[in-house]
């Protein structure tokens, strides 16, 4: 692996980046990343100190007072019925507001995320975006208790994915935030090898040191188990149809954006997985924390 000094921002150490969706994967390792560089952030949530709700346009002004750069993650996805709207309407509020840098978390083979991408682009903010595959710890806070029970029972059939790490996600975004090298840049990042689900438990159980077995199921069986566990039947549905489209094969090849962005290799699958089964996060004894 080829050695790199650590990133230098390049934009003035007053500017305030708002981070949309900081209690989630990317969000949270992006806000950590840029206070680590005494950079200040504004992380916003809906539940969160600043409060930011994509239903409630009401909350994006105040979330967007006095800030020169956004992380934009849009939940629940992009490629869900009237996101890039939703997105773009934002994206012309931010730049009227003052805003100068728009990094968007975008989803590859959605159109949607490209419809969202191109709202981004024509908002007239400086802009790189940043259009993932799958990412690894999915495993580990998404999917975290049917892989601890030794069972992965996904519509993702055998069709291969370029699993992404998070980390990797939220150190291109820091680095779209704070270098200037990056705008107008689209970066699409997937990890250094391609695994079906089947491969992917495999390397968990290995990691783990006990069996988890992925069993396909249709998209309908997924929906159901999602609100079997609470998910609302108007989420869990799209979020079902969505996994089995792009877990298509569409996405089956690899590309080299965090190499691009960073100047160094994408984090392999199984270094994820043993470092998660390292920190306890599959243990049985944590069921009842």
């Amino acid at each position: 692996m080829k050695d790199t000094a650590p990133i230098q921002p390049t934009i003035p150490v007053t500017r305030t980046t708002l981070v949309i969706g900081a209690s989630g994967k990317t969000g949270r390792r992006v806000a950590d990343r840029l206070i680590a560089a005494g950079l200040p952030v504004r992380a916003a949530s809906r539940s969160g100190e600043t409060r930011f709700d994509w239903e409630d346009e009401t909350t994006w002004a105040p979330a967007l007072a006095d800030v020169d750069a956004v992380y934009i993650t849009y939940y629940p996805d992009l490629a869900f019925p009237g996101a890039a709207d939703i997105v773009g309407s934002f994206a012309d509020l931010a730049v009227a507001n003052g805003v100068r840098r728009l990094v968007l978390l975008s989803g590859r083979g959605e159109e949607g995320a490209r419809q969202a991408e191109m709202r981004v682009e024509n908002s007239g903010a400086d802009w790189p975006l940043v259009r993932c595959a799958f990412f690894n710890q999915n495993f580990s806070e998404t999917f975290v208790e049917p892989v601890r029970h030794g069972v992965l029972a996904m519509p993702g059939g055998d069709t291969a994915e370029p699993f992404l790490d998070a980390d990797d996600i939220a150190d291109v975004v820091f680095a779209a935030l704070t270098d200037d090298r990056h705008i107008g840049q689209l970066y699409e990042l997937t990890g250094p090898r391609l695994l079906t689900l089947a491969e992917a438990t495999g390397e968990l159980s290995t990691a783990m040191g006990r069996e988890v077995r992925y069993i396909p199921v249709t998209p309908e069986e997924y929906a159901s188990e999602l609100v079997a566990h609470g998910m609302p039947e108007e989420e869990a549905v799209p979020i079902a149809e969505l996994i089995h489209e792009v877990l298509d094969g569409r996405n089956s090849y690899l590309t080299d954006g965090v190499e691009r962005a960073l100047c160094r290799p994408a984090r392999d699958f199984a270094d994820y997985a043993r470092g998660a089964a390292a920190a306890g996060v599959w243990n049985l004894e944590r069921r009842a924390s």
